[in-house]
């Protein structure tokens, strides 16, 4: 008889031991202790901007914690090589994306064979009846990435007049982007501008253009009009935000008649609005800054169409309103608030009024006529599916794109002529290696919370797979910031269905999948119940025999990552293991801290535990770096990213650190830090599948489920 396989078993060496300077200070009678403060670099802002300039003491940490990892996952390296070759195997090399019109060009990006990143390209539209000029390849992301580590496209805006393009990107993963503007006949850079969003809107004269620039703290905070040929020095503030909580961007009307600067925290908005026509005209605000009241814009026909909960529509409505006036009582009624259906985007074209909502039973797209006021609603085609909707480039169309989809099958994206009704399908996501929806199974399924609410859950298996209690389950959340859970194809999760996974992913509270109620019941003084409906979930899962009793392994990103510390401390012993990437883990002493990137935004979405002592006691009573407890935890994977301004990465480390050093037995606890990225992992397509294959050869491990696993790996 075959010896049950022991994870890790193989792991002989001890993890690094991260040394203890205790450091003490009180907060509302409290005193709090940090044992491993040190691992936040004095110099954290240059680290995150330049990731190589970390101290020599907490990079030789980082990379021998990287080591002990490596060590661990030693047995793991043929399954991870197999996953990342399957998972290779499902993209198609040469992708590429179908084109959008703008004036006289189609503007696309595709990929070439054995490419980490896409080239920017366009074509001229030839003349009636006639091809398309030949290809013009604006940016060649291979090309200008060759000498970076890491490299990530931000905006990139042709001129009005087409004979430039302005572009951005990110090269260290700071999130931080160098702008520069193309000459497209000659495809010679010639300005150059740092420290910026990424954010770009061309002045239609293409004279100018105007960005956002970051302040010391990596935050976007003051917009800038750069004229053509001119130092960034000599550039123009036209709009600055002096309070840290707030966030500063930009964007263009579909009309292009208005530039607006949107400045927002994570409750309450203003809109700015800049002439494209007149540079030096200073920018007017639509509405005066109302605490709890958000509003977004396009513009029509000489009316503002605008998005927002103003008078207690929770759920959003849209209204038209006067350019110019800013009495609500003068607005005209277009779409009404749904409750439970949260109104998430509008849109205009000039003969149409787009929108999109979403709920209980899923996402929609509306359609109406400006004219006559007929509507068309377009649902997923799935029962449980995803769609999403694209108005392009050009005003004067009548063509949306949309795209289909559902867990199961692959994406369809399609052309539909609203006048008409005549649909042109442009794409059908390719997956070279094969793929049979017929193959799989999707549902979506209710699991009761402790309050008795129920708590939708979405489960994707293969159809051998049986119900009997016996499967090995992977189970994603995420839960905050009312971000909702597409029910959408990815072919990476394949690699695990078809081991015989089961693949669910819980709509926790704190999303958005019942509406911003759903949302508000997962925030602040209620954030517990993110927590609580997690385990619901998987509770369900084992009582509905879906899963088996400690085969459920928790996965979840950054907030979501603050998610699968937090059930670690409450209830670890009900998963094989835990996978925390980038995870908001050291929650009071961040949100504590009013220097950090994103602290002063972020209290409106956890609470100000500087002012208010309930905040506080709040935050600390689910932190998960504060309520580590001497107890038995399960294995756990954890990641960060040296140049993270999001979650800093001694966030994850700290809370490894701490963990170790407080748990009785369990284990073992993993820390992986990219020394070259940030938020997101690495940049490249490829690259990215390391990531994910690290991941699922992790949860493959912790449950038994490949046998070809070696168990007699060195140690190292």
């Amino acid at each position: 008889m075959t010896a049950p396989f022991v994870p890790f078993a193989h792991l002989n060496r001890q993890p690094p031991l991260a040394e203890t300077r205790p450091r003490r200070r009180k907060v509302h009678g409290v005193t709090l202790r940090d044992d491993y403060g040190w691992l936040r670099a004095r110099n954290w802002r240059e680290v995150i901007e330049e990731p190589k300039s970390v101290p020599a003491e907490i990079g030789t940490y980082l990379r021998k914690e990287n080591a002990f990892t490596a060590a661990a996952f030693e047995p793991l390296v043929a399954l991870q090589k197999r996953l990342i070759a399957e998972m290779r195997g499902r993209m198609r090399e040469d992708d590429s994306e179908p084109p959008l019109k703008d004036g006289d060009f189609l503007y696309y990006e595709r990929y070439r064979k054995r490419q980490q990143y896409p080239v920017f390209c366009r074509r001229r539209i030839g003349s009636a009846g006639g091809k398309p000029g030949r290809e013009e390849v604006l940016i060649d992301g291979p090309k200008e990435a060759r000498t970076f580590d890491y490299f990530d496209m931000g905006a990139s805006q042709p001129s009005p007049d087409h004979a430039r393009m302005a572009w951005a990107a990110d090269t260290t993963g700071s999130e931080s982007y160098i702008v520069r503007v193309r000459d497209l006949a000659t495809g010679r850079d010639h300005d150059r501008l740092t420290r910026t969003s990424g954010d770009i809107v061309w002045g239609r004269s293409s004279a100018f253009f105007y960005y956002v620039e970051l302040d010391k703290s990596q935050r976007p905070w003051r917009v800038m009009r750069h004229t053509l040929g001119e130092r960034q020095k000599n550039d123009i503030e036209m709009y600055r935000e002096e309070n840290s909580g707030w966030f500063v961007g930009l964007d263009v009307t579909q009309d292009d008649r208005f530039g607006f600067i949107s400045i927002h925290d994570h409750e309450t908005s203003e809109v700015l609005l800049l002439d494209l026509d007149d540079a030096a005209e200073v920018p007017s605000p639509v509405f005066p800054r109302v605490n709890g009241i958000e509003y977004e814009i396009d513009h029509h026909a000489g009316d503002l169409i605008v998005r927002t909960n103003h008078g207690g529509a929770q759920d959003f409505k849209i209204v038209a309103l006067p350019v110019g006036e800013t009495d609500m009582a003068k607005a005209r009624l277009l779409v009404p608030e749904t409750p439970g259906r949260m109104l998430q985007s509008v849109n205009v074209l000039k003969d149409w009024l787009i929108w999109s909502d979403l709920g209980e039973d899923g996402p929609a797209i509306h359609i109406r006529n400006w004219t006559d006021g007929k509507e068309q609603v377009f649902c997923p085609r799935a029962p449980v599916g995803d769609i999403a909707g694209m108005v392009g480039l050009e005003y004067e169309s009548n063509i949306l794109r949309l795209t289909f989809s559902s867990p199961i099958e692959p994406d369809v994206t399609l052309d539909r002529n609203l006048r008409t009704g005549e649909e042109t399908i442009l794409k059908v996501l390719d997956v070279p290696s094969g793929h049979d929806p017929a193959a799989y199974r999707v549902e979506r399924a209710f699991a009761p919370s402790h309050d008795g609410v129920p708590v939708p859950v979405t489960i994707i298996r293969h159809k051998d797979t049986p119900i009997d209690g016996t499967a090995p389950a992977l189970l994603y959340a995420y839960g905050s910031y009312g971000y909702a859970m597409d029910a959408d194809f990815e072919t990476e999760r394949l690699s695990l269905i078809d081991r015989g996974f089961i693949y669910a992913i819980a709509h926790v509270r704190g999303g958005m999948e019942k509406g911003y109620a759903w949302y508000r019941a997962g925030k602040r003084e209620q954030k517990i119940n993110t927590f609580l409906d997690f385990l619901a979930v998987a509770d369900f899962l084992v009582e509905q025999r879906y899963a088996a009793p400690k085969r459920i392994v928790a996965n979840g990103v950054s907030a979501g990552g603050m998610l699968m510390g937090g059930i670690a401390n409450m209830a670890g012993e009900k998963f094989a293991g835990i996978v925390a990437e980038v995870p908001f883990v050291d929650s009071l002493n961040t949100i504590l801290d009013k220097t950090l990137p994103l602290t002063p935004p972020e209290w409106v979405e956890w609470g100000n535990p500087i002012e208010d002592k309930a905040a506080f006691d709040a935050i600390r009573a689910y932190s998960p770096y504060d309520n580590i407890a001497a107890k038995v935890y399960p294995p756990m994977l954890v990641t960060g990213g040296l140049s993270d301004p999001r979650v800093t990465y001694w966030e994850p480390a700290k809370f490894v650190a701490r963990l170790r050093a407080t748990m009785t037995s369990g284990g073992p606890i993993l820390l992986h830090t990219n020394m070259g990225a940030g938020h997101g992992g690495a940049s490249g397509r490829f690259e990215q599948l390391d990531d994910i294959a690290r991941v699922f050869a992790f949860a493959m491990a912790v449950t038994g489920v490949d046998q070809d696993i070696r168990t007699d790996a060195p140690s190292a």
